[in-house]
């Protein structure tokens, strides 16, 4: 029998000693999905060496073996303690996927390299012209021998100025439908004809990039799945994507923050805490955590039995995102213009300077500008609706 609260004292305990100022200062001042990149893979690396940095894979692929709870709780713990984010289109995406999909040889080459940090992955789903249809992407393949030729571009590849590894959605058949002529490759981005272009977000920072393919030789032992049968691989990975991610952990780290925030912003004679139009928002965004965490550990419990998340990753994508956004205003509101200057110098966990703004405003307007993709990104809230009409609703 697990006694979770003693697991949670451990886990704790684990946090006070592994994670330095340094690495909490870059957990707090993480304003989107992604953590300042060296503070992310120095905390991988120390995860990695516990023994912890896939909580949710099994132990025959080097997880910890936890079950349902004891992967929340550690999970909580990690936001709460403001730890790191580690760069999971790796662990949380592919590895699961090569897990069901993948030939023995790539998951005796691909896996153990995703937990030490080795290889860090991107993902090559989105172009120009193929974003939330993406069925019509146009990045082709085409078989030379031992190798596919690839030809292309993909945009919006979150983290891949810093990856050495990418999954693409390629086309191998333009004679058929367009999901029917898709392929899931494993690409390495030194290969040869491989360019890569930051884009600087309005924040001032970078995350996102363009990737661009020009006669990019890939052996087709990184192919994964069959010929042409990409599309059934990349809606299996699309789940763990959607479902995967703990949106109530990431939304009570939120709601701290704006309790501290009310707390902190006058409002008249005293502070906006007390404003019943306030305490009524903040009340409704925590009823409805409440349910969001409900339908997050039915996934969970899914996973646990062998399934995988399925069409309810939809329902949470949809309202954790939503809710988080909602969220995002109430912080702006709280704080007011003290948000308005754009310092992403202060978001970096090496800054010693002087703030321009009071601490509890610095992350604000990033975190604001940064989630509104939120609702796009993973798939667009308007075809998650149409999933859940779909799947769920049977309409």
């Amino acid at each position: 029998m697990i006694d979770y609260e003693q697991f949670r004292q451990t886990v704790k305990d684990f946090l006070k000693t592994a994670l330095t100022p340094e690495l909490q200062r870059a957990g707090e001042l993480t304003t989107s999905v992604f953590s300042e990149f060296n503070a992310a893979l120095a905390w991988q690396k120390k995860l990695h060496a516990k023994g912890w940095i896939a909580p949710d894979w099994p132990t025959e692929f080097g997880g910890p073996g936890w079950d349902i709870q004891q992967r929340y709780i550690f999970q909580e713990e990690c936001k709460l303690a403001n730890a790191p984010s580690v760069v999971m289109m790796g662990i949380q995406m592919l590895g699961p996927m090569l897990m069901h999909y993948g030939t023995e040889e790539q998951k005796q080459h691909y896996l153990p390299r995703m937990l030490s940090g080795e290889h860090i992955w991107c993902q090559g789903y989105s172009e120009p012209g193929a974003g939330s249809d993406l069925a019509s992407l146009k990045t082709s393949a085409v078989r030379d021998g031992d190798d596919y030729v690839v030809n292309g571009t993909k945009i919006w590849t979150s983290m891949a100025h810093h990856a050495n590894q990418i999954f693409c959605l390629v086309r191998t058949d333009k004679s058929v439908k367009p999901q029917a002529g898709i392929s899931f490759l494993l690409i390495e981005l030194n290969t040869p004809g491989i360019s890569i272009t930051p884009i600087v977000g309005l924040d001032g920072q970078v995350e996102q990039c363009q990737v661009f393919f020009d006669a990019v030789r890939v052996p087709c032992k990184n192919l994964v799945g069959a010929e042409n049968d990409g599309w059934s691989v990349a809606k299996f990975l699309l789940e763990f994507e959607r479902g995967g991610h703990n949106f109530t952990i990431d939304i009570k780290k939120q709601l701290r923050k704006i309790f501290r925030q009310a707390e902190l912003t006058p409002w008249g004679k005293t502070t906006r805490s007390v404003d019943p139009v306030f305490q009524h928002r903040l009340a409704e965004a925590e009823i409805d955590a409440m349910a969001l965490e409900q339908a997050e550990l039915r996934i969970k419990g899914a996973v646990e039995a062998g399934g995988n998340p399925g069409a309810l990753s939809s329902l949470v994508k949809v309202v954790g995102t939503e809710l988080g956004q909602r969220l995002n205003e109430l912080s702006m509101d709280l704080v007011g213009p003290a948000a308005s200057p754009q310092c992403p110098e202060l978001l970096s966990p090496e800054y010693g300077g002087d703030l321009l703004v009071p601490e509890h405003a610095v992350t604000t307007m990033a975190e604001y500008i940064n989630n509104r993709a939120a609702t796009i990104y993973g798939g667009t809230a308007e075809i998650q609706r149409t999933i859940i009409a779909k799947k769920v609703l049977g309409l």
